[in-house]
This record gives C-alpha cells, sequence and structure tokens, in this order.
C-alpha cells in the first residue's frame, strides 16, 4: 500500500446514525485500483454526517446534524480515530457542512439558517465554546423549501481569504472574513430565485465557482473575483438531458483537479453528470450522465483519478474509475456503509 507522508491513503466516510449508520468509518484506499478496505468504525457522536481534515492530515473534525447541533475533533495518526473532547455546541440546529478557515472550524448549520465559528486550538483540539455565529436572513419563492435561511454548506475560497457560505433558503451566496473570531457578513450575492444553491467548488485556477442547485437541477457558473470578495453568476447549465420526471435533487459537486471537468450527483435520478469545462472555466457542456450503481447519491469526492460515491438509502460507498479523454466514470467497486452521506479522502 502506497503512502503519503509515511502514512497510507485513507477515506473517511460519514453517516446517519439515526438511520442505522455506523458513525465515521475509516477505510484503507488502494492507490492503483481505488477500492476501499475497512478498516475501522467509531461510534460515538450523533449523526456525523459531514467530516473535514485539518491541513495536515492528523484531526478529523466531524458535525453531528442533529436539533441541538455540535462539532467533534477526532485524532487520526491510526487506523482508528480517537475523539478528542467531548461535542462542542455550534449554537444552531442541523449543522450539514464544515469546513477548517483561518484557525476556526466553521459550520453552516442548516435549520438554523446559520454559519458558526469554533476555535481551534493549536493542537488541533476545539475550544468549548463557539466564538461567534452569523445568522443568515431572508427566504424564497419555494413554498416549502424556502420559507426560512437553510445555510448549506460554507468553505474556504482559494486565495484562504474569505470564507464563503451557500443558503438553500434564500437563493444566495454570503463571502464572510472572520472579526475577532466571529464570521462577519462582507458581501451576499443572489443567484436565481427559487434555484435553491446547495453546494459550491471552485476551480482549480481561482477565477470561478461552481453552484450546485438542489430545488432546480442546474449548475449556476460564476466568476470569483478574491481581490473584493465578489461574486458573479454567469449561466446555468442543466445536469440532465432532459427534464426529470419529478423532483430531481441535485446533492453533490466535484471540480477534477485539473480543472478539465466537473462532475455532479443527483439523488431523485441516481445518475452522476459530467460536464467539460471550457475556456478558462467560464462555461460547461454536459458530457453525459451513468448511474451511481447505488440509491440516493448525497456526497461525491475525487482522489487519485477515482470518484467516490456516498449512497445513503441503498447504504453503500462506490467508487469509479474516471475516463481521462471524456471524464465519464466506470464503476469498479463497493463497501457497505448503511446511511453512508460523505466520503472525505486525506
Amino acid at each position: 500500500m502506497a503512502d503519503l507522508g509515511g502514512r497510507r491513503r485513507r477515506a473517511f466516510i460519514g453517516s446517519f446514525t439515526a438511520a442505522g449508520g455506523p458513525g465515521i468509518v475509516v477505510a484503507a484506499v488502494d492507490p492503483v485500483s481505488g477500492a476501499l478496505t475497512v478498516l475501522s468504525s467509531v461510534n460515538g457522536l450523533p449523526d456525523p454526517s459531514y467530516l473535514a481534515l485539518s491541513a495536515t492530515g492528523d484531526t478529523l473534525y466531524a458535525v453531528s446534524e442533529t436539533a441541538d447541533g455540535a462539532v467533534a475533533a477526532y485524532r487520526v495518526t491510526g487506523d482508528a480515530p480517537e475523539q478528542t473532547g467531548p461535542p462542542v455546541p455550534v449554537g444552531g440546529s442541523g449543522p450539514t457542512h464544515l469546513s477548517v478557515f483561518d484557525g476556526h472550524v466553521l459550520t453552516a448549520n442548516y435549520g438554523s439558517g446559520s454559519v458558526t465559528a469554533v476555535p481551534v486550538r493549536a493542537d488541533g483540539t476545539l475550544a468549548r465554546v463557539a466564538s461567534g455565529v452569523l445568522r443568515h436572513t431572508g427566504s424564497g419563492p419555494h413554498p416549502r423549501r424556502q420559507q426560512a435561511p437553510h445555510a448549506h454548506q460554507v468553505q474556504p475560497d482559494p486565495s484562504g481569504r474569505w470564507a464563503v457560505s451557500v443558503d438553500l433558503g434564500t437563493d444566495s451566496v454570503r463571502v464572510c472574513a472572520l472579526r475577532d473570531g466571529s464570521p462577519v457578513l462582507h458581501r451576499e450575492h443572489a443567484l436565481r430565485p427559487g434555484s435553491g444553491p446547495r453546494h459550491l467548488a471552485f476551480h482549480p485556477g481561482g477565477g470561478y465557482a461552481y453552484v450546485v442547485n438542489e430545488l432546480t437541477p442546474t449548475v449556476t457558473v460564476c466568476r470569483w473575483d478574491a481581490s473584493d470578495g465578489s461574486l458573479k453568476p454567469l449561466a446555468e447549465a442543466a445536469v440532465l438531458p432532459g427534464a426529470p420526471a419529478g423532483d430531481a435533487y441535485p446533492s453533490g459537486l466535484v471540480v477534477s483537479p485539473d480543472g478539465r471537468f466537473v462532475r455532479t450527483a443527483t439523488r431523485g435520478e441516481d445518475v452522476l453528470s459530467v460536464f467539460a469545462v471550457e475556456g478558462a472555466g467560464e462555461a460547461l457542456r454536459l458530457v453525459g450522465t451513468v448511474p451511481c450503481a447505488g440509491h440516493w447519491p448525497r456526497a461525491v469526492a475525487e482522489s487519485g483519478g477515482f470518484l467516490y460515491v456516498a449512497n445513503e438509502r441503498s447504504g453503500d460507498v462506490t467508487w469509479f474509475s474516471l475516463d481521462p479523454a471524456t471524464g465519464l466514470p466506470r464503476r469498479s467497486g463497493s463497501i457497505a456503509v448503511p446511511a453512508a452521506s460523505c466520503v472525505v479522502l486525506g
């Protein structure tokens, strides 16, 4: 097994314990075949639905996607994560995503429509109290899904200067900075009303971003300017070649490391879509769709020429080899992970 810096490559898989998930699963990653082999699992945190690694790769952070939302830290120097302290309340409900930014862990709290900053100590552990919460305001036209803000993702931009949060309920992307440990709004950028933005990923060139929309099966292409933290929507591209029979529920989004392809997952259709990136990143062309080899693909991750898909309702993580010319995935294998919700490679 090849390794990185003396440590073998691993996949960290989140799951919904309330739906029978095992908690956090650690799997070894074969660098040649992309195959996953389960090493361990830890079930001490309710619904660790999303995970993020520290920059050094030796600490794993997990949300607890519950009404009383929390975040926890784990040492991952071995094959079994070790929780470093009690979960820290985030002052928001239903955290669905987290990331590491400017000495803090940021959580996007879907239920309460807010972003929370939790300080990270020098050893990677979390401070016991969140330092600040930015509460979103607004709504959208969807009568059921957009009556209030629903922050679904928060992450740093490529420059490391800004934190960008995506809100499904308000059809907007907020650009924030940290001030005295609290997230402070810099700008809010509106997307098309009723689109329901869910997740955003940046082009490796740093000048463009792509937003997958949950309420309409599209990806919004945006120009990103890190100098002033501005995001400008340019166009939308459909993730499906035809109209879906019902609600499609797009979910995950990933940009290939070389910037040539954007790949998305759509839960209602159980498919993966592949876009070719054209120009410097300002346009997407749908190459095709393939089955996700499971049911309800909630999240996707790409590493080492392989695509990994967490299929929540079929309870498995499937990996695909990627055609270097077309970008299309080809199924290679899978492991059983009940109620799988995300995959993080490290």
